[in-house]
């Protein structure tokens, strides 16, 4: 992925990315409304195959989706989405996170981040001493 992008700077925010490769539905709107088609597939043909093996692989292990930031999630998307739908949902997921971890240079820390989120939402409390 470096290799193709360098360090993600040519893209704004992880969606950029994911529509370079070809991840995210083509979009059309007529009167206001916004109409959702089929992946677009631009970009890296062999990157984004890469993206959607990796989805393929995770899907196919369910016991370990708990190990995951997005755990909850793809369970929930699991059962309302077709299988190759929630695929390529996962690896837009995928491609948006590995985006993020090029661009900041910094490790992806998901137990971290559910820990910033539950403080933000006010889940956990400090205890006191």
């Amino acid at each position: 992925m470096a290799a193709a992008v360098g360090e993600g700077e040519a893209y704004d925010r992880g969606r950029d990315f994911a529509a370079w490769l070809g991840l995210v539905p083509r979009q059309s709107s007529t009167g206001g409304r916004t109409i959702l088609g089929s992946n677009t597939k631009r970009g890296s043909r062999h990157l984004r195959m890469l993206f959607v093996q990796a989805a393929q692989v995770i899907m196919m292990r369910p016991k370990n989706w708990h190990k995951f930031s997005f755990g909850p999630w793809l369970e929930a998307a699991s059962m309302r989405m077709q299988h190759n739908k929630l695929g390529a949902a996962l690896a837009n997921k995928l491609a948006r996170i590995a985006w993020s971890v090029l661009s900041s240079g910094k490790d992806f820390d998901w137990k971290g981040q559910e820990i910033a989120a539950a403080v933000r939402s006010g889940q956990c409390r400090k205890q006191r001493s």
